[in-house]
């Protein structure tokens, strides 16, 4: 089976950028667009929904350094 990555639409021009690819049959996966060959993340369908609304609330961002 040949994955099929693609960009988040979340991606903007800040060099932080993520690939995102479904999996059969109810999984996804991310990885670093800038380390193609690095770790990959890997989830079930309710663990991805929960990460996605976790990013999307912001309740992932970093804070200041």
């Amino acid at each position: 089976m040949m994955t099929r990555w693609r960009l988040s639409s979340r991606t903007a021009n800040t060099g932080s950028c993520v690939e995102v690819a479904g999996l059969p049959p109810n999984g996804a996966a991310i990885r670093d667009s800038k380390n193609r060959s690095g770790p990959i993340l890997w989830f079930n369908r309710a663990a991805f929904t929960a990460f996605v609304e976790t990013v999307k609330a912001g309740r992932a961002d970093r804070s200041p350094s």
